[in-house]
């Protein structure tokens, strides 16, 4: 029948992907590490250092996922043939229907694991820190701020990853002046690095009295989150440390005492913030390692001579720099900048849609670097 013709003929077209996917995820090695790492957390011993256990832990979990989903996209490959050659067989032309919902669900978990295979730097499996901070817009600014604060958060809790406030600062009227916060979860960063930038929002702005449309600015900042101790110098008289009363969320402590703690680094300008442990060294602690974190990914973006890309703080944060724009009126659009990825089904982005922007960079960059390297 010519309806399953199509789909057979669509469906061949991604048998040398599949291996080459296979290829590509080092699924052989995997599964050799999954056997070695089992076999190590067998030993008596293995959960007499917390630190390390929890880590072998986890690096476990991550290797398995991949081997689960590599193997049932596989099964679902072989599956849908099963389906045409049914469909055939009885001449069902019924069953065209599931032909296609199934083929589409295998191609959409394709490209998913397909793009895991970008996710290559250095840090890209690691936990982000991601700070937003309000810029030309006043109070309009401050609520963008809010909205994306948001959106991210929803976008982690789609992705089943976990959230945690670091450093919080309302705004006066409405929304956010600032926050930080950490977002844990495998290939965090790797997907949020495509977030680092100014993001401007163009609407009619609810605190304008003539519903004149505004535009507004915040800007993203991401770092990955380094467990391992960094050789970072860091001298005393190069910083600035001011303690401060906690605000927003968070435990009865919060408003009590001057726990929270802010860090400049002068010679950058790098400014580091956390407000949620329950004393002040604890916080002095925490905004030290984002500190350390910070100067170790600016020392090595400079080698490479890509500095813009890592410290927000270059660009200005207002008109000319951003790296994405949110239309709202008179038309509604979500477009990066950088990769030409848009929708306008602006909501669902503000929901926390954001994979096609960050799928889209990835492949972007990857050809940018690729390019470069001939």
């Amino acid at each position: 029948m010519v309806e399953f013709d199509q789909y057979k003929y669509a469906r061949s077209q991604y048998e040398e992907p599949l291996k080459e996917l296979k290829s590509a995820l080092f699924l052989d090695a995997k599964k050799e590490q999954i056997t070695e790492l089992s076999m190590y957390m067998e030993d008596p011993n293995f959960w007499n250092d917390p630190e390390k256990s929890s880590e072998i832990t986890k690096k476990l979990k991550n290797l398995q996922d991949t081997v689960k989903e590599f193997d049932s996209l596989e099964q679902l490959y072989e599956d849908i043939e099963t389906l045409i050659e049914m469909g055939e067989e009885e001449e069902d032309a019924s069953m065209v229907e599931e032909v296609a919902s199934e083929f589409a669900d295998f191609k959409e978990r394709f490209e998913e694991l397909r793009i895991t295979t970008l996710l290559c730097d250095e840090f890209d499996h690691n936990d982000a820190i991601l700070r937003l901070n309000a810029g030309a817009g006043g109070t309009e600014a401050c609520d963008w701020a809010g909205m994306l604060y948001r959106m991210y958060t929803r976008w982690a809790e789609k992705k089943g990853y976990s959230i945690e406030v670091l450093d919080y600062l309302d705004g006066d009227e409405a929304g956010i002046k600032s926050v930080t916060i950490q977002i844990t979860g495998e290939n965090a960063y790797g997907y949020l690095r495509s977030e680092h930038g100014i993001h401007r929002l163009v609407r009619i702005s609810p605190f304008n009295s003539v519903g004149k449309r505004m535009t507004s600015f915040v800007s993203c900042d991401i770092m990955p989150v380094i467990e391992q101790s960094l050789d970072v110098e860091i001298k005393d008289d190069d910083l600035r440390i001011d303690v401060y009363r906690s605000s927003g969320a968070g435990g009865q402590h919060i408003n009590k005492t001057s726990s929270a703690v802010r860090i400049t680094h002068l010679p950058t300008g790098i400014v580091v913030a956390c407000q949620n442990e329950r004393s002040h060294y604890q916080n002095l602690d925490k905004a030290m390692e984002m500190l350390k974190a910070k100067l170790y990914m600016l020392k090595k973006q400079e080698n490479e001579n890509q500095l813009s890309d890592i410290r927000g703080e270059v660009k200005e944060n207002g008109w000319g720099s951003q790296i994405r724009s949110y239309v709202f009126q008179p038309y509604t659009m979500v477009k990066d900048l950088r990769t030409q990825e848009e929708t306008g089904n602006v909501q669902a982005v503000m929901d926390g849609a954001l994979d096609q922007f960050m799928n889209a960079y990835l492949k972007w960059i990857h050809k940018t670097n690729v390019e470069d390297a001939q």
